[in-house]
């Protein structure tokens, strides 16, 4: 079993293949103290927890507990007692007051994980994962708090979440109730974050962890293009694939807070969980709150193997449906082909060249209902515009599939505009403050997805649309963010739930969905990757990555992107050139090149772009074929990177069995004069031989990763390369 308690040490020990967790009880009034976290211990018989036990307590006389709470590494740390670090958890009374203190009253060990009500969680079954639940308690205030712990038995990773209990007469307030906290003893330790802006998210930031509080957040609603609901602490050497790697991912898509602190005597505080910023939340006696799920994941080699620790969690215990093992139909989107500008004519005509070419699902994307013929109008009125589409979706879907060629697509269901019948029928349903103007986004507001009158609204129009035709596609966008928060249907007291109620709503829409279209193929989309997180992973197995599709820039998204998440999730797509974004020109086949590393399609009119361009897509829709189910499954490595080498970039793809790896090089600027660049591979078997299938090339994979390889013949600036490697008897 992966979790056991010592009833000798007063620890709880919890075990993946490779870590240890380890949590402790102090004292007589049974503190709950975190003591270890990182590589795997074989006993619990530790000498400075012996002597924090052996040492002077609070409980004795209560002499020195502000000291001690001062220090302290509280697992789940409360406000108002004597810890003044950043805390976990916070309430306000009906008296005002706002003091917390959790203690031990009892856990259980059991095997397998329980859902999470309302909430995406990761899962697993008896035989692969083994839960501890350690019930604390404020005798004072009569509050229950359950500290929930998953390990999985194949993967480092725990899965922690948090649910509150109510046990008084009156209501309490939480004003702050994170996911996870652990304290660590610095070792002169780095943040890893992931930052960014609207077509160019998830670019990778590291920095020195200095005195005080520093991490990221968001108040927008969502979890936002700005920053991501992930933290990694790094060693100050740590690589690719050597070193200590802390990672915490958050499995929510609404505000949240991750943070590192470092306090007076260089002990470091890692958290993460909801934003306490407008967030309040009224318990009623007897009322139960849960919190999101935070994930860590720690690695003692390096970066390299936390990330592939995150892909394996991510594709193998939270993406769900029947997609999550299955190759996705290659599309073509026309939303950069015609934008809001076509016609049921202009949507064949893309779809009988893209079909000849082998291009397996056309996406019609935003500009096919109401009166939408721009971004000004219209959205909330979710029916057919014939003067567009004659003869409706029904007609257009049978013709394409006539063509043997399935049909999405795409909606943003939680936006309404001012402009819409929707919105003059119901201005209450958007969310706005009483007698304040809202701020307009892309002149549009922000449905209050909070009201299950709006949601049933939606979805009710949304399934009809649904069942009108065969659509096998849906891409779901949210374009703005949430601000003038205010709901009419909530008391005044109540409008600090808006947000998490709202991501709720947003929840409860999507599993209804996939509930009833199972055999959708449902993609997340928030103005590219605005909300890329592991929340909406758990209602679609893949994500628009960015708006971004030019294909250098994709290179630093991308390899973000995989800091958290496997390559089977990033929605990747080959782009007609000059980009609509940067402006580059790049060549079609490094576009394909890249686009690989993903689900990969098309967002281009095909009937436009060039004869050369035009031949090359069987070629690419042939690579995908052969090498998908190798990206989709397989173990991901950085081997270069253009944010530390401007020249040029390289990653692979090994199969878990090492039987193949396939290697993407990309030379971003030709250097002049310089005759080969030699690259490392990695993550192959040693001891078995190699054949590069492209030169018919034989070595071991020891002389692979050792000795190198040399990269000759690109000419030319943004030229790539495949390399194919299988293994051979």
């Amino acid at each position: 079993m992966g979790i056991t308690y010592s009833k000798q040490e007063h620890i709880f020990k919890l075990d993946t293949p490779n870590t240890t967790y380890m949590i402790g009880l102090i004292d007589e009034e049974k503190f709950i103290g975190h003591v270890y976290y990182g590589k795997r211990l074989k006993d619990t018989n530790l000498c400075f927890w012996k002597q924090l036990l052996l040492g002077p307590l609070p409980s004795r006389k209560n002499r020195d507990r502000v000291s001690f709470l001062d220090s302290y590494p509280q697992e789940y740390p409360t406000h108002g007692i004597g810890d003044f670090r950043q805390s976990a958890f916070e309430v306000k009374t009906v008296s005002g007051h706002r003091a917390v203190s959790i203690t031990y009253k009892s856990h259980q060990i059991y095997p397998g994980k329980p859902k999470l009500p309302g909430l995406p969680a990761t899962f697993g079954k008896e035989d692969s994962c083994t839960t501890l639940e350690i019930v604390g308690e404020d005798k004072h205030l009569n509050l229950e708090v359950v500290l929930s712990y998953t390990v999985f038995e194949h993967v480092d990773a725990i899965a922690r979440n948090v649910r509150i209990k109510n046990e008084s007469n009156d209501s309490i307030m939480l004003t702050k109730a994170l996911s996870l906290s652990f304290d660590l003893p610095d070792k002169g330790y780095e943040m890893i974050t992931l930052h960014g802006s609207w077509a160019r998210e998830r670019q990778v930031e590291q920095r020195v962890i200095g005195h005080g509080t520093q991490g990221v957040s968001s108040i927008r609603g969502e979890s936002g293009h700005q920053e991501h609901p992930f933290l990694a602490v790094v060693g100050k050497n740590t690589t690719e694939d050597a070193g200590e790697a802390y990672g915490v991912s958050f499995v929510y898509s609404g505000n949240f807070t991750a943070l590192t602190e470092r306090n007076q005597f260089d002990l470091i505080r890692v958290q993460m969980g909801i934003n306490p910023v407008d967030f309040e939340w009224e318990l009623k006696p007897n009322e139960e709150f849960t919190t999101p799920e935070a994930i860590m994941v720690y690695s003692s080699e390096g970066i390299g193997t936390m990330s592939r620790n995150f892909h394996d969690l991510y594709r193998n215990h939270l993406i769900r449906g029947e997609y999550k093992d299955k190759k996705r139909p290659i599309l073509i989107n026309n939303w950069e082909a015609t934008y809001f500008n076509f016609t049921t004519e202009k949507l064949l005509d893309i779809a009988r060249n893209a079909s000849k070419l082998g291009i397996e699902m056309l996406v019609m994307d935003d500009g096919w209902f109401g009166k939408r013929n721009n971004d000004d109008c219209a959205l909330g009125d979710w029916v057919v515009n014939e003067e567009k589409l004659p003869g409706g979706l029904e007609y257009l879907v049978q013709e394409v599939n006539k063509l043997g060629m399935k049909f999405g697509i795409w909606v943003e269901p939680e936006m309404i505009s001012p402009d819409s019948e929707l919105y003059r029928n119901h201005p209450d349903w958007a969310i706005q403050i009483p007698g304040r103007e809202p701020s307009q986004c892309r002149e549009q507001l922000v449905l209050d997805f909070s009201r299950k009158e709006v949601r049933d609204y939606i979805y009710q129009r949304i399934s009809k649309i649904l069942h009108s035709a065969n659509i096998e596609y849906v891409k779901w966008d949210m374009n703005r963010p949430l601000c003038d928060l205010g709901s009419y249907a909530l008391e005044a007291k109540n409008q600090g739930e808006l947000s998490h109620r709202y991501v709720l709503g947003v929840y409860d829409v999507q599993e209804r969905l996939i509930i009833e279209f199972p055999h959708l193929l449902l993609e997340n989309c928030s103005g590219g990757g605005a909300r890329f997180d592991p929340g909406m992973l758990y209602y679609s197995p893949q994500i628009w990555c960015s708006d971004d599709t030019d294909a250098v820039e994709r290179l630093k998204i991308q390899r973000g992107t995989a800091m958290v998440y496997p390559l089977s999730c990033m929605g990747a797509h080959v782009s007609d050139c000059p980009n609509h974004t940067v402006g580059r020109n790049t060549p079609f086949e490094t576009r394909g090149h890249v686009a690989l590393a993903g689900t990969f399609g098309y967002e281009l009119d095909v009937t436009k772009i060039s004869k050369e361009d035009q031949e090359m897509i069987p070629k690419q829709v042939g690579l995908y074929h052969n090498y998908n189910d190798l990206v989709r499954a397989g173990d991901y490595y950085r081997i270069i990177s253009v944010l530390d080498d401007p020249y040029r970039d390289c990653y692979m793809v090994v199969a878990k069995d090492k039987s193949e790896a396939l290697v993407t090089y990309v030379q971003v600027f030709t250097r002049p004069n310089f005759q080969s660049h030699r690259i490392y591979l990695k993550g192959l078997d040693p001891d078995a031989n190699y054949i590069w299938e492209e030169t018919d090339f034989i070595q071991t994979g020891e002389a692979y990763m050792q000795a190198g390889i040399d990269i000759s013949g690109l000419w030319g600036d943004y030229k790539s390369m495949l390399i194919h490697l299988i293994r051979v008897e």
